[in-house]
C-alpha cells in the first residue's frame, strides 16, 4: 500500500458510485453540520449585542429568537420546493440561472463561495476558540491548531462522502442529543419552578442598564442572529449525493436538519430567559460562552458538563465539512458552464470533487492565517454571502412557479416571494449592520469574483471559437517527412533509445548536443562508432550530430532557439523534437535527476509553432 492510498483511501471505480451514496442518516452530520453547529453561536451572538441592556436585554432574546426561527421556516419550505424542483443539485446558483439569468447566477455563485469560505474558518476558528478558552495555555498555538483542524477535515473529505458522514455522525448526533437533554431538563426545571428555576451553578450577574432600547440595537441583535441560519442552503447543493429516491432522502435530510435547529434555537432562548443568562464579553477575563453557563445551570460542571462541552469544542471544528461538502459541488456547477476551469468539474480517486475540496482549503487556511484564527473578527464578514444567495434562490423560484404555473403554483410562488423580501431586507441589515466591522470585505470579494468567472467564460469562448474546424484534412501535405530532432546529453541507453525512436519517425535525424559539457568531446568520439558506422552499414543516412556551443552554460535556450531556426529554414516541414527520459523505479527518485526535458518540453510549447511537435522517449532504469 502507497502512502496515497494510506492517506486518502484506495480509488473507487466509476461504477461503485452508488455505494457511495448516502441517506438521511449520513446526510444530517454532512450537510448539517454546519447550520447545526450555528446554534452554538448564534444565540451568543445576538446575545452579545444585548449586553449594555443588562437584563432587560435577556428578555429580547425570545422574540428576536422567534422571529429568527420565522424566516428559518420560511427558508425551509422555499429550500424543500428548490430542492423537488432542482434535483441535479446546484442550489442558488442553478435556480438564479435558469430563472434570473446568467449575472444574477454569478452573483449567487459569488455570493456562495465567499459564505462557503468563511463557513469552514468561522466553524473550525470557533472551535479553537472554545478549546483555549478552556485551556489558556493553548491561546499562542491558536493559529497552528486551526491549520490543523483544516487539514484533518481536508483528508477526510478526500476520503469521499460516504466516509466523511460516518466520521463527522458520533460528534454530530452526541452534540444534539447533549443539548436537547439539556433544553428538556431545563425546561421540565422551569415548569416545575413556575418559570424561575434555580441554578446549579449561578451565571455571572448581568451588568447594568448602559443603553436605551432603539429599534436600530434590535436590528443589528437579529442580523447577528441570523448567523445561524447559514449552511441551511447545502442540501439543495448537494441533491445528487443522496441515494434514490434522491429528492425525498435530500428533503428528509433538510427536514430533520431544520426541525432539530429550530428546537435549539428555541429551547437555548427560552432557558437563557429563565435562568437569566446574559452573555460574557469575549474581550475580558472570566468570559463563558453561553451554552457553558447554560448546561452548568441546569446540571452543575459533572460530567454531563463535560461531555457537553466536549461534544460542542468537536462539533464548531468539525462545522467546516458542511462548506468542504457544498464548496466543491458548487465549483463542479459553475464549471460546467464554463465560469471556472473544468478541473473543478472532474472527480478524484474516491469520487469526490479533489480540485474544488483543495482548493477551499488553501483559501480557508488562508483566512484563518490572514485573521489570525480568531471568530470575532471573522463574524462581521459571515451571513452577508449567505442572505444574498437565498434571496436570489427564492426570487428566482417565483419566477420558476410562474413558468410553471401547475397546480398550487400561486401558493408555492406565494412563499417563495414572502421569503425572498424577509431575506432580501435581513441582507440589507447585515450588510448595514456589519459594514464597517468587516463586511465591506465581502463585499468586495464577491464583486471580484464575478470578474474572474467573467475572464475564465471569455478565454473558453475564445478558445472554442479559434479551435473550431469545418475544414478536412490536407492529404496532399503529408508527402514531405518531417526533421527529428533529439536532445542528447551523453552516450547511454536512454540515448540508444531515443535514436532509435527517432530514426522510425523520421529518415532525417538530427542530435543535438550543448557545451561545454564534461561529455562533449566523448561524445564526438565515441558518435562515429556507435551511431553513424551502425546507419552506414544498413546502407541509411546516419543522423547528424549538431553540438552547440553555451559560453553561460544555458542548455535549453541555445536549444530552443535551434529548433526555431530549423523550422524557419524549412517552412514546409514539420520538425518533431524527441526528447529522451528516464524513468525512474521509485517515485522519491524522481527528485534525484534534473527533470530538464520538462522544462525543454514547455519552453517549445511557449515559443514554437503549430509545425513544431514534441514527443517523449522514455527509458525505463528497471528494464533488464
Amino acid at each position: 500500500m502507497n502512502i496515497l492510498d494510506l492517506v486518502v483511501g484506495k480509488p473507487i471505480r466509476t461504477d461503485d458510485e452508488r455505494a457511495e451514496q448516502i441517506g438521511p442518516a449520513q446526510g444530517v452530520p454532512i450537510f448539517g453540520l454546519d447550520g447545526l453547529s450555528s446554534a452554538a453561536y448564534g444565540p451568543e451572538a445576538a446575545l452579545s449585542l444585548l449586553i449594555p441592556l443588562g437584563l432587560l436585554g435577556v428578555r429580547y432574546i425570545v422574540p428576536i429568537s422567534a422571529a429568527i426561527i420565522t424566516l428559518l421556516v420560511i427558508v425551509y419550505f422555499s429550500y424543500r420546493q428548490t430542492i423537488a424542483a432542482y434535483p441535479s443539485g446546484g442550489g442558488s446558483y442553478t435556480v438564479a440561472r435558469f430563472n434570473l439569468g446568467a449575472p444574477a447566477s454569478l452573483l449567487a455563485a459569488a455570493a456562495l463561495l465567499a459564505d462557503y469560505i468563511l463557513t469552514a474558518a468561522v466553524g473550525i476558528s470557533a472551535g479553537v476558540g472554545a478549546l483555549v478558552s478552556a485551556v489558556p495555555s493553548l491561546l499562542p498555538h491558536t493559529v497552528s491548531l486551526c491549520v490543523g483542524i483544516l487539514i484533518v477535515i481536508t483528508i477526510l473529505n478526500l476520503r469521499g462522502v460516504r466516509e466523511a458522514g460516518t466520521v463527522f455522525a458520533i460528534p454530530t448526533y452526541l452534540f444534539v442529543g447533549t443539548l436537547l437533554i439539556t433544553i428538556v431538563v431545563g425546561g421540565i426545571h422551569a415548569m416545575l419552578s413556575g418559570g424561575h428555576p434555580s441554578a446549579v451553578v449561578p451565571p455571572p450577574p448581568p451588568p447594568p442598564m448602559m443603553e436605551a432600547v432603539t429599534y436600530w440595537l434590535l436590528l443589528k441583535v437579529f442580523a447577528s442572529g441570523c448567523t445561524a441560519l447559514t449552511g441551511v442552503e447545502a442540501v439543495s447543493n448537494g441533491v445528487k449525493a443522496f441515494r434514490e429516491p434522491t429528492v425525498k432522502n435530500a428533503q428528509r435530510t433538510l427536514t430533520v436538519i431544520i426541525f432539530l435547529l429550530a428546537v435549539l434555537l428555541a429551547g437555548i432562548s427560552l432557558l437563557v430567559k429563565a435562568y437569566g443568562i446574559a452573555a460574557t464579553d469575549p474581550g475580558k477575563p472570566g468570559y463563558q460562552s453561553v451554552l457553558s453557563m447554560l448546561t452548568a445551570a441546569v446540571f452543575g460542571k459533572g460530567f454531563f458538563y463535560y461531555l457537553t462541552i466536549g461534544s460542542i469544542l468537536v462539533v464548531l471544528s468539525l462545522s467546516a465539512n458542511t462548506a468542504f461538502a457544498d464548496f466543491p459541488r458548487l465549483c463542479r456547477a459553475i464549471a460546467l458552464n464554463n465560469y471556472l476551469p473544468h478541473v473543478f468539474a472532474y472527480r478524484g480517486r474516491r469520487l469526490v470533487y479533489t480540485y474544488g475540496i483543495m482548493v477551499l482549503a488553501v483559501l480557508c487556511g488562508g483566512v484563518l492565517i490572514l485573521f489570525g484564527g480568531v471568530t470575532d473578527r471573522l463574524i462581521p464578514l459571515y451571513a452577508v454571502g449567505a442572505f444574498m444567495a437565498f434571496t436570489l434562490s427564492q426570487a428566482g423560484m417565483v419566477v420558476h412557479w410562474r413558468k410553471k404555473r401547475g397546480p398550487g403554483w400561486l401558493r408555492s410562488a406565494f412563499v417563495n416571494g414572502l421569503g425572498a423580501s424577509v431575506t432580501g431586507i435581513t441582507t440589507a441589515v447585515v450588510l448595514v449592520a456589519k459594514f464597517l466591522e468587516g463586511a465591506w470585505i465581502t463585499l468586495l470579494f464577491i464583486p471580484m469574483t464575478i470578474v474572474c468567472f467573467a475572464m475564465v467564460r471569455r478565454h473558453y469562448h475564445a478558445v472554442k471559437l479559434r479551435t473550431a474546424c469545418q475544414v478536412p484534412v490536407d492529404a496532399s501535405g503529408l508527402k514531405q517527412d518531417p526533421i527529428a530532432v533529439i536532445a542528447i546529453d551523453r552516450w547511454s541507453n536512454i540515448t540508444r533509445e531515443g535514436i532509435q525512436f527517432a530514426a522510425r519517425l523520421s529518415p532525417e535525424v538530427i542530435a543535438v548536443h550543448v557545451e561545454p559539457n564534461e561529455h562533449s568531446d566523448l561524445l564526438e568520439g565515441e558518435w562515429e562508432n556507435y551511431v553513424a558506422k551502425p546507419f552506414r552499414d544498413c546502407g541509411k543516412q546516419p543522423p547528424q550530430l549538431h553540438i552547440l556551443a553555451s559560453p553561460y552554460r544555458f542548455v535549453i535556450v541555445p536549444f530552443v532557439q535551434f529548433v526555431l531556426d530549423l523550422s524557419k529554414k524549412n517552412p514546409d516541414r514539420n520538425i518533431i523534437v524527441v526528447i529522451p527520459e528516464l524513468v525512474e523505479d521509485r517515485w522519491y527518485e524522481y527528485f534525484l535527476h534534473n527533470q530538464r526535458g520538462r522544462l525543454l518540453e514547455w519552453a517549445l510549447l511557449a515559443r514554437g509553432n503549430e509545425r513544431i511537435h514534441t514527443v517523449s522517449a522514455p527509458w525505463y532504469i528497471g528494464k533488464p
